[in-house]
């Protein structure tokens, strides 16, 4: 037999070579399961679920356009926030790699964050001119 088990071979010149990608893999591994936790928990424990409370009137119909508007800007505002910062982290962790593919990309992660950020600024603006168009 002229194989070795325990000798590897080199990886392709594209590619990095294992402890950096591995290292890239097992941060997002551990930090994708940490985020899907920490919405279920921001999302699903609210105080109301805490306690048993008598059954309220439910509503089903909002009093005005001000407060369907003013709930659309907190929930566009969250969405935009939540996927900014999960691009702000996945392009912290890849430009930190110090490889020159995974630099690029965490460039363009960091950049699409920015974006982001500036959505979930622009927002109330958006909603503001929205308002006046219907008032």
């Amino acid at each position: 037999m002229t194989r070795h088990p325990l000798k590897r071979s080199t990886p392709p010149p594209g590619r990095p070579s294992g402890d950096r990608r591995l290292q890239l893999v097992r941060g997002v591994r551990l930090l994708v399961p940490a985020a899907i936790a920490a919405a279920v928990l921001v999302l699903g424990a609210g105080p109301e679920a805490a306690f048993a409370a008598a059954p309220a009137e439910t509503v089903l119909a909002a009093d005005s356009i001000a407060t369907v508007l003013n709930n659309v800007r907190a929930w566009a505002m969250g969405f935009l926030a939540a996927w900014a910062s999960l691009c702000l982290t996945v392009g912290f962790l890849r430009y930190t790699s110090g490889e020159a593919d995974e630099v690029e990309k965490g460039k363009r992660a960091l950049r699409s964050a920015a974006v982001g950020y500036a959505g979930a600024l622009l927002v109330p603006l958006l909603l503001t001119i929205i308002a006046a168009w219907t008032a």
